[in-house]
C-alpha cells in the first residue's frame, strides 16, 4: 500500500464542522431576521406611543390661539408663559410659541425667555407658518449624544369660513428613554439567540457525525485509489443513499484498477514508439491545442514540452498567418514549415492527419514533422550551381561562336581582323579551361579526395616571397614600352618581427594569397595602396590584406565566398574572373582548419582575413631528429 501524501484535515476544515456551521449560521440568520423585524416593530410602536404622550391637549392649543389673537401683547405673553409653565411632561425639554410674524412669544424654560420678542431663525418654523402644515422630525445631537423628537404645529384661528394661521407651537422632546428601552430588549434578544445558536451547533455536530463518518471512509478509499492502491473497501452501513454510494465506490475501485492496468500498458507502448521515432510527432485536441509532443519534435522546434503543452499548434509551428485549423483539417497535404533564424537553418515538412472517433467526430490532429533542411539546401545549391555553370559557360561559348562564324564567313582572309578574332577565341577558351579546372578542384575538395602536402613553413618569409612576386610584376609592367600597362599600386607591409612557423600546404596557400591579392589589385584604383599585415594571437596567426577599392555592399558580405558570386558581375567577367576563386580559397583554408572572412565598407575598400591555428615552437623542435 502506498503512503498517503494528503495532509490530515483539521476539525475546522472538515465537512463535519461545516455542516454544523451551516446549520448554526442558518439558525443565527433566522434569529437575526426575526429579531430585526421584532426590534424595528417595537421601536416603531414605542416612538408612536412617545409621540402621543408628548402631544399637548386641544385646550392648551386653544388657550394659546386666544392669547396670540389678543391685542395686548405684553399681557398675552405673560399668559402664554403661564400656560407653558403649567405643562408637566418630563419628556418635553423645550416648548416655544411663535406668532404668525415669526416672533417668539413664549418659552417654557425660564432661563431661555431672553429670546421672547425676537424673530425666530428656524427655517422649519418659517415653513410651517407659511404652509400651515405640521412638521415633525427626529434629530441626533453629536455633542450631547442625545436623540430628540421635534414637532412644529401650526395654530389656526377660525374667522368666518376660513382658518388663519396665527402662530406655531415648537416642541422638542428627549427620545433617549425610548431608545434605552429598545436597546435593552435588543440585548436580551441577542443574548438569547446566541445561546440558542450555540446549543443548535452542538446538536448539529452530534447529528452530522453520523452523516460524515461514511463520507470520511469513502474519502480515504478514493485517496488510496488516487495513489494506486485498490485493495481497500468501504464499509456499507445501510441501504440508504450513503450506503449505495459506498457500494458504488467499491465497484469503482475494481473498475479503475482494471482500466489503469490497460491504460499503463498502452501508454508504455505509445511512449516507446514516440521516443524511438526519427520524426517529430505532435498531437492536438479539437481546438488545435497541443496535448502530446515527442522529444524529436521538441528538438526540431527548439522548445520544451512543458512550455508548449496547451499551446496552439499554429503558434508553435508559426503558421497562423498562412493556415487555419479548418484548412489543416480539410486539406491534409504536407506543408513546408521554415523555422530558420539567424543562428541556423531548419526546414520541416509537416504532414497532418485527423483523429476521428467511430461516429466521425474529429477530436484532434496528428502532425508528423520530417527534417528536410539538408535536402532543401542540396536541391537549392544544385539548382543554383547548374544555373551558374550554364550561365558562365554560355557567355564565352556565345562569344566564340560569333567570332568563329565571322571567320567562317571570310574574316580569316583579312590579315588585320583574323589574328584579333583568333586571340579572342583563344582567350575565351583559356577562360573556360580555367573555369573547368576550378570546378574540378572544388569537386575534388567536396569529395575529400584532395590531399594536402603539409610542411613547416616560416609564414613571414612565405608571405614576403608572395608579395615580392607582385612587386616584380609591377616593375616589369613599368619597364614595358607598350602603350597598355597594368595598374599602378603600392604594397605596404606590417609584419610581426617574430618568426611564425606554421604547418601548411605551401602551393595551396600561395594559391589563396594570389587569389586575394589579384582581387585587391583588380578592384583598387590606380595608384592605390594595398596593406598586408601579419600578426600573432594566443593560438592563431592572422593574415590580412586591405585594399582601397570599391568595397562590398553589406547585403553581399554573407555571399562573397559563394560559388560564382560576383559583386559587380559585368566588370568581373570583363576582367576574366570565374567567380570561383574565393570559394576555392575558403575550401583550402578550412582544410587547414582555419577561417577566412571579410570586412568591408562600400566605397572605402575591403579587408580579407585569414586565421590559421598556431603552436609556438622552440629551439630544436623546428627540426626533425636524424
Amino acid at each position: 500500500m502506498k503512503k498517503q501524501t494528503n495532509k490530515k484535515l483539521h476539525f475546522f476544515q472538515s465537512i463535519h464542522f461545516k455542516i454544523a456551521l451551516v446549520f448554526a449560521l442558518l439558525l443565527l440568520i433566522t434569529f437575526q431576521i426575526v429579531g430585526a423585524v421584532f426590534v424595528q416593530r417595537l421601536k416603531s410602536e414605542n416612538i408612536k406611543s412617545f409621540k402621543q404622550r408628548v402631544e399637548l391637549s386641544t385646550y392648551v392649543d386653544n388657550s394659546l390661539i386666544k392669547q396670540l389673537t389678543s391685542t395686548n401683547t405684553t399681557k398675552a405673553n405673560k399668559s402664554i408663559n403661564t400656560i407653558l409653565e403649567d405643562i408637566n411632561n418630563e419628556n418635553i425639554s423645550t416648548i416655544q410659541v411663535i406668532d404668525s410674524k415669526g416672533t417668539i412669544r413664549g418659552e417654557n424654560d425660564v432661563n431661555g425667555r431672553s429670546v421672547i420678542g425676537q424673530k425666530t431663525t428656524n427655517t422649519n418654523i418659517k415653513r410651517v407658518l407659511y404652509s400651515g402644515r405640521t412638521f415633525t422630525t427626529m434629530t441626533y445631537d453629536k455633542s450631547s449624544n442625545q436623540r430628540s423628537y421635534v414637532s412644529i404645529t401650526p395654530l389656526f384661528s377660525a374667522s368666518g369660513n376660513t382658518n388663519t394661521v396665527v402662530g406655531a407651537l415648537y416642541l422638542r422632546a428627549n427620545l433617549e428613554s425610548v431608545y434605552d428601552s429598545v436597546n435593552s430588549v435588543t440585548l436580551i434578544f441577542a443574548t438569547a439567540s446566541l445561546i440558542a445558536t450555540a446549543i443548535g451547533m452542538a446538536l448539529a455536530i452530534t447529528v452530522s457525525s453520523a452523516i460524515t463518518r461514511p463520507i470520511d471512509e469513502m474519502k480515504k478509499q478514493t485517496m488510496q485509489i488516487a495513489d494506486g492502491d485498490y485493495s481497500g473497501k468501504v464499509h456499507v452501513y445501510g441501504t440508504d443513499e450513503l450506503g449505495q454510494l459506498a457500494q458504488a465506490v467499491n465497484n469503482l475501485s475494481v473498475r479503475v484498477e482494471e482500466a489503469q492496468e490497460s491504460s499503463d500498458s498502452e501508454r508504455r507502448r505509445l511512449d516507446s514508439v514516440l521516443s524511438h521515432m526519427s520524426d517529430g510527432v505532435i498531437a492536438t485536441d479539437r481546438r488545435g491545442n497541443i496535448s502530446i509532443i515527442n522529444d524529436m519534435a521538441c528538438e526540431y522546434l527548439d522548445v520544451e514540452s512543458k512550455d508548449v503543452i496547451g499551446t496552439s499548434i499554429l503558434d508553435v509551428l508559426k503558421i497562423r498567418e498562412m493556415q487555419t485549423m479548418r484548412e489543416l483539417i480539410e486539406n491534409q497535404d504536407g506543408i513546408i514549415v521554415d523555422m530558420s533564424d539567424a543562428g541556423h537553418d531548419q526546414i520541416l515538412n509537416a504532414y497532418f492527419s485527423t483523429i476521428q472517433r467511430e461516429t466521425g467526430f474529429i477530436s484532434g490532429l496528428v502532425c508528423v514533422l520530417h527534417d528536410v533542411t539538408e535536402q532543401q539546401k542540396i536541391d537549392r545549391e544544385r539548382r543554383q550551381f547548374v544555373s551558374n555553370v550554364s550561365h558562365e559557360l554560355r557567355t564565352p561559348l556565345t562569344s566564340m561562336r560569333s567570332y568563329i562564324e565571322a571567320l567562317n564567313d571570310g574574316a580569316w582572309k583579312d590579315p588585320e581582323v583574323a589574328p584579333a578574332f583568333l586571340k579572342v577565341t583563344q582567350d575565351e577558351t583559356d577562360r573556360m579551361i580555367r573555369m573547368i579546372n576550378d570546378l574540378l578542384s572544388l569537386s575534388r575538395m567536396d569529395s575529400g579526395t584532395v590531399k594536402l602536402d603539409f610542411e613547416l613553413v616560416n609564414l613571414n618569409e612565405l608571405f614576403n616571397y608572395i608579395l615580392n612576386r607582385f612587386d616584380m610584376m609591377l616593375k616589369k609592367d613599368n619597364n614595358d614600352t607598350r602603350e597598355t600597362k597594368s595598374k599602378n599600386y603600392t604594397i605596404k607591409r606590417d609584419f610581426t618581427k617574430r618568426d611564425l612557423w606554421v604547418e601548411i600546404d605551401t602551393d595551396k596557400f600561395i594559391q589563396v594569397v594570389d587569389n586575394i591579392m589579384n582581387n585587391a589589385i583588380k578592384y583598387s584604383p590606380d595608384g592605390g595602396v594595398i596593406t598586408c599585415r601579419l600578426l600573432e594571437t594566443h593560438n592563431h596567426v592572422i593574415l590580412s590584406i586591405t585594399d582601397q577599392g570599391l568595397g562590398i555592399p553589406r547585403k553581399d558580405l554573407g555571399h562573397i565566398f559563394d560559388r560564382f558570386f560576383r559583386v559587380d558581375k559585368a566588370r568581373s567577367r570583363a576582367q576574366g574572373g570565374t567567380g570561383l576563386g574565393l570559394a576555392i580559397s575558403k575550401e583550402v583554408i578550412e582544410m587547414h582548419h582555419g577561417k577566412i572572412w571579410v570586412d568591408s565598407i562600400e566605397g572605402k575598400g575591403s579587408t580579407f582575413y585569414i586565421s590559421l591555428p598556431y603552436e609556438e615552437y622552440e629551439g630544436d623542435d623546428l627540426w626533425d631528429e636524424e
